[in-house]
């Protein structure tokens, strides 16, 4: 009735095996699976990585804005003693 058969798939796909080998399909499939991983994470890391960083370097700025500030304060601290 025009659809393909289960035995048709099947008649298909030993074809394939007995063409390619079981080996090349195996890394076809696994360097075609690691490229899907690869890029569902580049897509899913895009937004995260950039609003981490942003928080990042804000809360380092800051950090080290709290650092010279308390430097700054010791060495007054210092010369008033002097």
């Amino acid at each position: 009735m025009g659809g393909i058969s289960i035995w048709q798939l099947l008649i298909i796909a030993l074809i394939i095996v007995l063409l390619f080998g079981t080996k090349k399909l195996r890394t076809l499939g696994g360097d075609l699976g690691s490229a899907v991983k690869g890029f569902k994470k580049a897509i899913s890391d895009e937004e995260p990585a950039a609003k981490k960083d942003a928080d990042a370097d804000f809360d380092q700025k800051k950090l080290a804005d709290n650092q010279q500030d308390e430097q700054a304060q010791k060495s007054q601290k210092d010369k008033e003693q002097v």
